[in-house]
């Protein structure tokens, strides 16, 4: 757990230039990178769209602290950092996770409560397994270099376009993000593996969005469909689209179903239907 001494979380904030809707945003990333890659299109997005959009970096990614200590870090301690932004924030949030951080929001909502939830190519509930086992018999050489990204050795560049892209990125976007990315916690990766699976009949229930990519060769649409009948909501499959959705060229189509959906949310408050956990 986080230390008393230790530096805040790093927070990046995106405000409206006008009046804000009375729920902020709270995007969650997720594995190898951290707050930086929501601040790329969605937070300017959804500030412009009047939310108070915040990125939370995960301990032990981007300015957070717990770096030097990485591969101690388990799923309930990231769980733990999004309480902890949570009740730093002047109303709850929405919650809006990606990969490994639509896990943690899952866990998250294990014990707490929110206004609503976004799961982007989201970990699914059963865990880790399948996606690794699917990957390694798909795309072994991208197997390889994710778990020498693991332990923090290098990479060439055509892996991380493989890892988060089906559609063109430039070589200078590229060689920045790649400049980003950083190692992940292997404790927290057994944990969606193996030894922190969701409990999916303690989930509270709250209005919940599922999206996922076509070409998505780290968590397939097929995983995604797997989470949305878990809960029994639609998945939002985007075509021609890869893992990584809020930096992809057409990351305005996902964000643009996130607005609609929160949009759609006011209209149907306090209703109950079929996008509840």
């Amino acid at each position: 757990m986080n230390m008393p001494h230790e530096k805040p979380y790093e927070l990046l904030t995106r405000r409206p230039p006008g009046a804000a809707h009375a729920t902020p945003l709270l995007f969650i990333h997720g594995a190898f990178t951290a707050a930086w890659c929501w601040d790329e299109h969605f937070l300017p997005f959804f500030a412009e769209a009047g939310y108070i959009a915040h990125a939370l970096s995960l301990s032990g990614h981007g300015a957070s602290p717990g770096r030097d200590r990485l591969d101690t870090l388990s799923i309930d301690d990231y769980v733990n950092d999004v309480a902890i932004a949570v009740a730093g924030l002047p109303a709850p949030p929405v919650l809006i996770g990606h990969s490994m951080g639509g896990f943690v929001v899952q866990k998250y909502l294990e014990k707490h409560t929110t206004p609503a939830a976004v799961l982007m190519c989201s970990v699914p509930p059963q865990g880790l397994l399948s996606a690794a086992m699917g990957l390694l018999f798909s795309r072994p050489g991208l197997m390889k270099d994710l778990n020498t990204m693991l332990s923090g050795g290098q990479v060439a560049l055509d892996s991380l376009r493989e890892a988060l892209f089906a559609q063109p990125v430039s070589v200078d976007q590229l060689q920045r993000f790649y400049r980003m990315a950083q190692p992940e916690s292997h404790r927290a990766l057994w944990d969606m593996s193996l030894f922190c699976l969701l409990q999916t009949g303690l989930v509270r229930r709250t209005p919940l969005l599922v999206q996922g990519a076509e070409l998505d060769h780290l968590i397939a649409a097929s995983l995604v469909e797997m989470t949305a009948r878990t809960y029994g909501v639609t998945a939002h499959i985007f075509p021609g689209m890869g893992h990584g959705l809020m930096l992809e060229r057409d990351w305005e189509k996902p964000a643009q179903g996130l607005l609609d959906w929160l949009q759609h949310l006011q209209l149907k408050k306090g209703n109950r239907n079929d996008h509840y956990v």
